[in-house]
Formats: C-alpha cells, structure tokens, sequence
C-alpha cells in the first residue's frame, strides 16, 4: 500500500503512513522536490527484475546448448582436418551443422526476449532512483534505453547510468563499492568484441584448419557469454532488492514532484 500522505513510498504504520511522513510534524506533506529530469515516481521493481533474471538464465542455457554444439563442431572438424572424409562424418558433420544452426537461432532469440524486458526494468530502476536522489545522474533519463544502442556511446553510457542508479538507491549507510557493477561491464564488453570477432571470423572461415580457428573464437564468445550473464543476474538481483528496501523504509529525499 502506498503512502497516504505523500503518495511516494510504502505504507508502514497503521495510518497508511510511510516511516519518513510518520517521523514528520503533522500539517501538510513535505515540500516536493523538482527533479531536474521530469517527473518521477516510484513502481516496483521486483516483478521485473525477476522476470530478468529468468530471462537471463534461460539465455545462459542456451548458451550453455551452444558451447555443446561448438565443441561438437569442433571435433567433427578436427577429424576432417585430419584427412577423414568417410561417409559417417560426413553425415556427422551435417548433424552437428544443424545442431550448430540450432543453437543460434535459441541464442538469438533469447537474447533478444532478455534485452527488451532489461530494458524496462533498466528504465523503471532510473525513474525510482532519481525519486531517491533526483540530482545523482550526470545523463539525461532517455539514455537509460538509447545509450544501448548508439554506437561507441554504448561502450561506456550504460555503465555510468547504472553506476548513478546504483549510487541513489544503496542504503545511506553502505559503502559505495562498484566492485560487482565493474566487473559485470568488463565482461560484457569482453563478450561484445569476442562475439564480433568470432562471428567475423568464422564467416570467413573456407578450409577446415580456418573454421577450426574459427570455432574456439565462437567457443570464448560463447563462455564470455555466460559468465557475462551470470553476473548480470546478480547485478540486477542486487540493484531490485536495494530499491525494494530503500521504498519500504522510506529513507530518501523528499518526494518528485508529479
């Protein structure tokens, strides 16, 4: 339930007050504070975040299928590359081809499922975080979806928005480490230029000493990958769970104006 006075954060006494509204003298609620990027408001992050996290596990998965499929491929060419051309690999060869294929259409669409529900918690992270602290963020409120995928600006863009997100919505009393948020974006950049590479490279690839090149570039892309995720989950698990308490506890700035 929501704060009946200043209509911001949860209800936590009897009255339908929020703690920071019980805490104050009776009269009128506080003074809003315009935030210099609009309007903003707090909605739960928790359904969404969740949601993520699945959607991000179900990409590792496939990931995972793909890491398979590589190191099947690998070995059919390796044989090849080795002067074996029997009948039998080369039937092989075709069904880890299409097992190959297989796990990349399952990783893009994943992926892409993972993306756009990202998106939106990403974007309704912002808004609660700048409810918490509406001065803390050096970009404006639409890069939150645009710096993804604007190009060189999305090498570094992202970072420093869910740096100020996560900044605005840590407790008061914690220390400000970006330790995990750091290593999180030094992977998944890693993963980027690893999967470009490899996709680059094997599509090049004609001989089979080439396309086994080829495949342990796809093969670190594809690990790159997941480790990437895995700490995306915990990054996103972290940053739901910091706005979940800091709403319910109503410790923050007074409320934006709506």
């Amino acid at each position: 339930m929501i704060c009946q006075r200043c209509q911001q954060f949860a209800a936590a006494t009897p009255e339908g007050l929020c703690s920071l509204c019980a805490a104050a003298p009776q009269g009128p609620p506080p003074v809003p504070v315009t935030s210099p990027h609009g309007p903003a408001w707090l909605r739960s992050p928790v359904g969404l975040g969740t949601a993520v996290a699945l959607l991000i596990g179900l990409a590792i998965a496939t990931d995972l299928f793909a890491v398979w499929a590589d190191l099947r491929m690998r070995d059919v060419t390796a044989s090849i590359a080795d002067g074996d051309y029997s009948d039998s690999l080369q039937r092989e060869a075709e069904d880890a081809d299409s097992v190959y294929l297989a796990a990349g259409y399952a990783q893009t669409v994943s992926f892409l499922a993972a993306v756009v529900v990202y998106l939106v918690w990403f974007q309704r992270t912002r808004v609660n975080a700048e409810v918490f602290n509406p001065f803390g963020h050096s970009k404006k409120r639409a890069w939150a979806v645009w710096s993804w995928f604007v190009p060189v600006v999305s090498l570094w863009f992202p970072r420093r928005i869910m740096l100020d997100i996560w900044d605005a919505s840590r407790p008061l009393t914690a220390r400000g480490s970006h330790g995990l948020v750091n290593a999180w974006w030094t992977l998944w950049i890693f993963a980027l230029i690893t999967d470009r590479f490899a996709f680059s490279r094997y599509s090049r690839a004609g001989t089979p000493d080439e396309i086994l090149a080829a495949m342990d570039q796809v093969l670190l892309a594809d690990v790159a990958d997941i480790a990437a995720g895995v700490l995306a989950i915990l990054v996103v698990l972290r940053l739901t769970r910091m706005q979940n308490e800091k709403a319910h506890q109503g410790r923050a700035p007074l409320p934006v104006n709506v």
